[in-house]
C-alpha cells in the first residue's frame, strides 16, 4: 500500500517531499514528475510514461481495498462540503 506523509510548500512554491518518500521511491535529484490533482489534492509520479503505471496500481489497490467510485465520489464531497 502506498505511503502518505504530510508535506508542504517552500517559500520559492516548490512542493517539499519527504526524505522517506524520496528514498522509498527511489526519487532521485533532478527527477521529472507528472501531476494533476484539484484544489484539495494532488497526485505526483515520475514522467516519462511511468505516470500511467503509477495510476494503474493506485487504481488496483483502491479495487483490492474494496473502494469504488461512489466512495471516491463520497469521499471527495464530504471533505470539500463547508
Amino acid at each position: 500500500m502506498a505511503e502518505f506523509q504530510a508535506t508542504k510548500r517552500s517559500s520559492s512554491s516548490q512542493a517539499i517531499m519527504p526524505e522517506t518518500v524520496r528514498t522509498r521511491a527511489e526519487f532521485r535529484r533532478d527527477v521529472e514528475f507528472a501531476g494533476g490533482g484539484e484544489a484539495d489534492g494532488a497526485v505526483l509520479g515520475p514522467w516519462k510514461g511511468e505516470f500511467d503505471d503509477v495510476m494503474k496500481r493506485a487504481r488496483q489497490e483502491a479495487r483490492r481495498a474494496g473502494m469504488t467510485r461512489s466512495d471516491v465520489a463520497s469521499a471527495i464531497a464530504a471533505v470539500r462540503s463547508p
